[in-house]
């Protein structure tokens, strides 16, 4: 009879935790891209409805006001500036309203680089970006998949040579990555969509679908 202090008890035990640790982090991982996402939206409702909800709050009676009002009105207003854009007039508005953030110290700082980062993650990354490209690094047994950002370099006062271009390498699970300078020898252009280049770079290839990922690396 097996009994508490047997070795096979002991090692049944530890197959059932594994195997209920197994079951707990497969239903996390399932879990946890969900609720990550339901709360940054729930967030971004909640930011909007406390900002204009405040402000019409104060414009109008008690009576009149209503919970959801502040994000119909947020929702209202966005889709006011999308269409306005379409204009001559809001985007002149725009531009002189950029101008003045420019102009402040550490402000357009901030306001830049948020800005330079909805267009690159926006409809205008595949402008903001020329070319999907394999880099070859001098000297270094590696590849890294980049996107080209300024393709005339002495143009822009960067670079002694004009065969130099300024490659983005982005870094994956994170907003971040380097700036290099290479010459073009070390680029090799890229069939790919900008979306399905940056995917598969911020996920680190784990996006992909499970017919192109193959079978599990063997073990080193």
């Amino acid at each position: 009879m097996t009994t508490p202090n047997t070795p096979s008890f002991a090692a049944s035990l530890r197959r059932h935790a594994a195997s209920l640790t197994g079951i707990f982090l497969t239903g996390l991982l399932a879990v946890l891209p969900i609720v990550v996402t339901i709360t940054l939206v729930l967030w971004l409702i909640q930011l909007a409805e406390a900002l204009f909800g405040g402000m019409l709050g104060a414009l109008l009676p008690r009576s009149a006001h209503l919970p959801g009002m502040g994000l119909l009105l947020a929702i209202a207003i966005i889709f006011a500036v999308g269409l306005g854009l379409k204009g001559v007039f809001m985007s002149q508005l725009l531009r002189w309203f950029e101008n003045v953030l420019n102009r402040i110290p550490l402000i357009k700082t901030v306001y830049g680089a948020v800005r330079d980062l909805t267009a690159m993650l926006g409809n205008n990354g595949e402008r903001a970006f020329s070319r999907v490209v394999m880099v070859r690094l001098p000297g270094l047994p590696i590849r890294l998949v980049g996107f080209v950002t300024i393709e005339d370099l002495r143009g822009a006062g960067l670079a002694d040579a004009d065969d130099e271009v300024a490659v983005y390498l982005p870094m994956s699970y994170q907003i971040g990555g380097y700036t290099v300078l290479l010459p073009r020898r070390c680029l090799t252009p890229l069939d790919m969509g900008f979306e399905d280049a940056m995917r598969l770079v911020i996920t680190a290839g784990l996006s992909r679908p499970e017919a192109e990922r193959g079978p599990p690396p063997a073990r080193l």
